[in-house]
């Protein structure tokens, strides 16, 4: 079966890692396809960082296939981050209510592998369509990829010998507000998330920001 090891910059994107968010404390390594590894990292809350960040690793292993004209990396690892609370230890990694972050980064790092596509700054990724919430627990049922509020900007890019990865968050956001973004454009859900003062910090149950609210005349 695939190693990771056997991906030249494996060893660059943990050392990334743990120089810019903390030591990675475990691995996921719940893989769907054995000839592309990708696993999550995972670093947990310290006073300084009190926050779970789980990091792709082996998206960037091959490059997507970005269209000619767009100014956009073609190698990509993805990240979430989830609130002190959260339940990361192995029995919660079976339970559908902690672990369907995990399955989601997984489930969007292979997506432009198996579909010869691309996921680029701004993109939102649909939960199937119709769209169905990401898990019981939420009714977020599509993912808005991003860069991280929340780390600094060095872990935006990582240049190995061979390529430069980028480092992009999931977002996961309500039908609504992927409603609005296909209507109006990315960028007026974006300044809509940050007029609420939503960041990147998993809210399974925050405010829709696309929702009406009657005294918006």
């Amino acid at each position: 079966s695939a190693s990771l090891n056997t991906m030249p910059s494996a060893n660059d994107i943990r050392a990334h890692i743990e120089r810019h968010l903390g030591p990675i404390q475990q691995v996921f390594n719940q893989w769907a396809d054995e000839s592309l590894p990708i696993s999550v990292q995972h670093v947990a809350p310290v006073e300084t960082r009190p926050v779970h960040t789980l990091v792709t690793l082996g998206m960037s292993a091959r490059a997507m296939a970005v269209p000619a004209q767009e100014e956009s990396p073609a190698f990509l690892e993805l990240m979430m981050t989830l609130p002190e609370h959260w339940k990361l230890d192995e029995e919660s990694s079976n339970d559908e209510e902690w672990s369907w972050p995990i399955r989601l980064l997984q489930t969007l790092a292979y997506r432009p592998h198996k579909s010869a596509g691309w996921l680029g700054w701004g993109h939102i990724v649909p939960n199937g369509e119709p769209p169905r919430a990401a898990a019981p627990t939420t009714k977020q049922c599509a993912a808005l990829v991003v860069p991280s509020l929340l780390v600094p900007t060095a872990f935006y890019e990582l240049t190995t010998v061979d390529k430069t990865i980028a480092f992009y968050a999931v977002v996961p956001v309500y039908e609504e507000e992927w409603a609005l973004s296909r209507a109006s454009g990315t960028q007026v859900l974006l300044e809509r998330i940050v007029d609420h003062d939503v960041n990147d910090v998993l809210d399974p149950k925050r405010k829709n920001v696309a929702k009406k609210r009657f005294w918006h005349f």
